[in-house]
């Protein structure tokens, strides 16, 4: 052997073979397909997707305590992480208060705050992502948490939801299972805040309940423009008693004021690394700008007697009630208009518990609920220790009374020293359900002791359908592609094999686009025909404000030296008398000089808020070009060029007067878009969302009072009112954005 080859061997050894290398080999194990799934102590397990639970083999009852099994694993998945979350890590809150706004709900519930209309109840929300660590981005594709905690005076009400009103799974054994295979890869730490890669799409295509769910996040939904244009959902179903005692099942819905409105996803990406903090600074620029976000509160009501009455199990978190079979009643709204003092404290000490409920509201069994009763407490101790809840900003408003001592950080001093009960001075002594304490429903159960799921928790691909269905045509071309974009990244060709044979399941069309793009397995007919409903609600579309608003949209402005002065001023006053902000962009961050205006001495200035290269279109909503001579110096410049192309591609509202027209047909250089040619007329073209004037005058900005109606003849009403669509999706469904560079 050559001196060489032997010193390549002896370098391979060196790395496979050491007295370290031998220590750790004793921590090792391999796991393979012949390897048993056993307990921590050893034992052999037979079932790891079902919580043992009360059951007549047909309906579910309440999962059980004794199930060590299921115990032990959600134990030990909940004290994986110190001190961050192990989910929802990345996250911003801010406070409010809650209201009811009428009586609608008492006849289902006796609780207060959501039947009093004179009261005002304190709420703290914390948003957050859910797959990421406390370093990720805001944008990422991702489930949005949607936390609320309401401070009653009978007690802390926690209503712990998300943006997308189903789950992954339905039973809660399996959390540890999807949320592993979500996180970045354990052998290298990767991907971080992602799902495209090959762990997630293996267990998802191996677990079909999860199909509902993956068409929601591969949706827009998964990429939010902001947490204040997110809907929320409670997820699971809990009941509502009465002061008859009488039961009903719900969800909770939560509807922003704003609509609900997403990024693209190329703008989601950049995003990600032009300003990680990007959700963030947005809460807190609309509640400092004096436009606070405002959701309806509203719920979806089920008699206890016709529970049994639909096609899919109520308590299944993978189905949804559909609005058409279960309307959602407005009963209350909520704001949020106070920005945290210190986001340590408050922010992330906040923590959250589903078993949080108050009197007159309760849990069902809702398998994943069960779960998360028991989870979300042993979750919170792992991070804050046992006296959680005596944190400032977890503290309920009303007094706490209890024989409860000790521990780290205990705050409490107690004056006695009975800390029992009974006692001989009955101190601190339970409460009759009549003055006010927590009261059970006395629900029969009957079944056996076993490992299963009703048989309506085998369907799992209606909904994924009718959810497909539902969406407007631009946004399932997003889904195809979002799905497309994630299985490219799955290196293990069987994954998106595996995946685009499920896909088929769900629609026939969607799995062979998918399929094409992915290299996956190209269905050569439907696996199951597709029953054509549809529910409007599940659309984003359906959710647009009645009456058209641009309240806290960004606009840019971008001018160069030499920009008409009269129309940056007008259109900023128009656009800030409708609540939006508007932001200078400039060749510098400093004074910009507009062109001599009639009998003036002195040019005017305005001073940038940014640089071309310092900010760019994806963390606005729109752009506007003003008249004047800079429009050819901003023709010459391939940044402001890129401005004005990256906005088009990503099918927001573009706004120019005279000149400045001419610089956009010069940057968006495509026939199909009618851009105004005469620039001495007031004329107004809208086109693909574009909209530009020849000629706009003092006296025509004076008189242009902004009023966002398309059938509007002002220029910054027309305008406005293509910023209040929040898209022009037509500009990428007819194939104008893929011939533009961006």
């Amino acid at each position: 052997m050559s001196s060489a080859a032997q010193t390549a061997m002896d370098n391979v050894s060196r790395i496979s073979d050491n007295p370290k290398l031998r220590d750790l080999k004793n921590a090792t194990i391999d796991l393979t397909n012949e390897s048993g799934l056993t307990t921590d102590h050893g034992v052999k397990i037979p079932d790891t997707d079902n919580w043992l639970k009360v059951s007549d083999g047909q309906h579910n009852g309440p999962s059980l305590l004794e199930d060590q099994i299921a115990r032990e694993k959600i134990h030990r998945f909940d004290h994986e992480r110190i001190p961050e979350r192990v989910v929802h890590a990345r996250g911003f809150g801010a406070h409010g208060h809650f209201r009811a706004l009428n009586d609608g709900a008492s006849k289902y519930t006796f609780a207060p705050v959501l039947t009093d209309t004179s009261r005002e109840t304190p709420i703290f929300i914390r948003f957050s992502t859910v797959a990421g660590s406390r370093g990720s981005a805001d944008t990422v594709r991702d489930v949005r948490g949607f936390a609320m905690k309401f401070y009653t005076p009978e007690g802390n009400w926690d209503l712990v939801g998300n943006d997308i009103p189903v789950f992954f799974i339905q039973d809660a054994i399996k959390f540890p299972d999807i949320i592993h295979a979500v996180k970045p890869e354990p052998h290298n730490e990767i991907p971080q805040a992602q799902s495209a890669h090959n762990n997630f799409w293996d267990f998802t295509g191996l677990q079909p309940e999860s199909a509902h769910m993956v068409c929601w996040v591969m949706s827009d939904r998964g990429i939010p423009r902001s947490y204040r244009m997110m809907q929320g959902f409670g997820v699971n179903t809990y009941t509502l008693i009465n002061k008859n005692g009488e039961r009903h099942f719900v969800k909770f819905h939560m509807t922003p004021e704003l609509g609900v409105h997403s990024l693209v996803w190329d703008e989601a990406l950049k995003i990600c690394g032009e300003d990680p903090d990007f959700h963030r600074k947005d809460l807190n620029e609309a509640i400092e700008n004096g436009c606070p976000p405002k959701w309806t509160f509203g719920i979806q009501v089920i008699e206890e007697k016709d529970e049994h009455n639909f096609d899919f199990d109520i308590l299944d978190a993978t189905k949804l009630w559909p609005e058409e079979l279960v309307p959602v009643q407005p009963i209350g709204e909520f704001v949020l208009d106070r920005t945290v003092d210190e986001f340590f404290p408050e922010t992330e000490q906040v923590a959250f518990c589903t078993s949080h409920v108050v009197p007159g509201i309760g849990f069902s069994d809702d398998p994943l609920l069960q779960g998360r009763n028991f989870s979300y407490f042993d979750t919170q101790i792992s991070r804050l220790g046992i006296n959680w809840e005596q944190l400032p900003i977890n503290r309920p408003t009303c007094p706490v009374l209890n024989h409860h001592r000790d521990g780290k950080m205990n705050h409490h001093i107690n004056t006695n020293n009975l800390n029992y009960y009974p006692n001989r001075k009955d101190v601190c002594h339970p409460v009759p359900t009549s003055e006010g304490s927590y009261m059970e429903f006395k629900n029969k159960t009957e079944g056996m002791k076993q490992r299963v799921r009703g048989a309506k928790f085998q369907e799992h691909f209606n909904q994924a359908q009718l959810f497909y269905n539902s969406l407007a045509p631009h946004e399932k071309a997003h889904l195809i592609d979002a799905m497309s974009f994630e299985l490219s990244h799955c290196d293990d060709l069987d994954v998106p094999r595996t995946y685009t044979k499920l896909l088929n399941n769900i629609d026939f069309d969607l799995a062979k686009a998918v399929a094409t793009n992915v290299n996956g397995i190209i269905p050569e007919k439907p696996a199951r025909p597709n029953h054509g409903k549809k529910s409007a609600a599940l659309s984003q579309d359906h959710f647009l404000p009645k009456t058209p608003t641009i309240a806290t949209r960004r606009i840019a402005i971008l001018i160069a030296d030499d920009f008409n002065y009269t129309d940056v001023q007008a259109i900023r006053a128009s656009l800030a008398s409708a609540k939006a902000t508007t932001w200078i962009i400039g060749p510098r961050r400093g004074d910009i000089v507009a062109e001599s205006q009639l009998g003036g001495t002195v040019n005017p200035t305005i001073t940038a808020d940014h640089h071309f290269e310092g900010q760019r279109s994806t963390l606005f909503d729109a752009i506007f070009v003003p008249g004047g001579a800079h429009a050819k110096s901003l023709s010459k410049n391939g940044r402001a060029i890129h401005w004005v192309r990256e906005a088009f591609g990503h099918c927001k509202a573009i706004g120019a007067i005279g000149d400045g027209a001419a610089f956009l047909k010069h940057a968006i250089n495509l026939p199909e878009v009618e851009i105004v040619s005469d620039v001495s007329k007031p004329e107004v073209v809208v086109s693909y969302g574009v909209v530009t004037i020849g000629k706009y005058s003092a006296g025509s900005a004076a008189k242009d009072v902004i009023r966002l109606d398309p059938n509007s003849e002002g220029f910054a009403s027309r305008f406005g009112y293509e910023i209040s669509k929040h898209r022009c999706w037509k500009r990428e469904l007819d194939g104008l954005t893929k011939q533009v560079a961006y």
